[in-house]
């Protein structure tokens, strides 16, 4: 099978998804790399490429979101949905979208600049804040009343707007819920609002509860390959964020599980294709075909 994996800069020299495409290769099938900030892509002929699908793992606001939505506008599958991507990848609109569908989130608020946390009803305090295009726990503060506004600094990317989340009661450290289709994994990790709790990433048993939230939000969402981050309360499991594609760190044997998954779903998606009319061939300036190291 053919694929085209859309790679931005942020993670060419991450291991996750290039593993992906090595194992891919591995066994036997084409892959190519197309980086959206080196590659011109010819819009016109993507139905010419012949590929049975491209994968992605954006950064918000990222251009290989609009190369995967190309893609997918001209009826060739993509992993993950476009439509899923974006719904996870603004936080905001994840709050919004999971708390209509009756998903455990905290109470949420979006601004669009911290001076406007004053306005916040202060029974809602305390109050965790992060940029809404933010990742990797970067950006993220507590604020515990609204008296500390006075002296607080809170920094995000350089355009970005803020989600503030009531705080809730936790365990004090974070639960990452990995998921490839159905079958999904829990992972321990240490939370960047407790760095007093000492925790190293581990995995753990998955509880029930948290294996039948895991796969309503991929129903919800649309989506394949995904994380979710989770608060253990004396209320039940809390989401307090969802990704695509994750690093999936910790746990085993990811990178085959993930390439048999998707390699899976584009053959399923092959058969039920709709093909365009061939208008020309694909060519892209500077695309690569990937080839493993010797």
């Amino acid at each position: 099978m053919h694929f085209c994996f859309i790679v931005e800069e942020q993670y060419r020299r991450d291991s996750m998804p290039l593993v992906i495409a090595r194992q891919l290769l591995k066994w036997g099938h084409a892959v190519d790399l197309l980086e959206p900030s080196k590659t011109v892509t010819s819009l016109c002929d993507l139905t010419g490429q012949c590929c049975d699908a491209y994968v992605l793992k954006t950064v918000s606001e990222g251009p290989g979101l609009s190369i995967l939505q190309a893609a997918e506008a001209v009826g060739i599958p993509t992993i993950n949905n476009s439509r899923a991507i974006r719904l996870v990848r603004d936080k905001a609109i994840f709050a919004a979208f999971a708390y209509a569908h009756g998903l455990p989130v905290p109470r949420s608020y979006f601004i669009a600049h911290p001076r406007l946390l004053k306005s916040i009803p202060r029974n809602d305090y305390p109050l965790v804040v992060k940029p809404t295009n933010g990742s990797s726990g970067r950006g993220i503060y507590r604020v515990n009343s609204p008296g500390e506004l006075a002296t607080l600094k809170i920094d995000g990317p350089s355009l970005c707007f803020f989600l503030a989340q009531h705080y809730v009661e936790n365990a004090g450290y974070d639960i990452k819920l990995y998921a490839i289709g159905k079958d999904v994994y829990a992972v321990a990790r240490k939370s960047p609002l407790h760095p007093e709790v000492e925790v190293e990433s581990h995995l753990i048993p998955v509880k029930s509860e948290w294996l039948k939230l895991a796969q309503r939000v991929g129903e919800l969402f649309g989506l394949d390959i995904y994380g979710l981050d989770v608060l253990e309360t004396n209320n039940g499991p809390v989401v307090v964020d969802i990704n695509d594609f994750p690093s999936f760190g910790q746990v085993p044997g990811a990178v085959k599980r993930i390439s048999n998954y998707i390699l899976r779903l584009a053959k399923d998606a092959k058969f039920k294709r709709y093909r365009l009319p061939d208008r020309g061939t694909f060519h892209t300036v500077r695309a690569q075909r990937l080839v493993m190291a010797r």
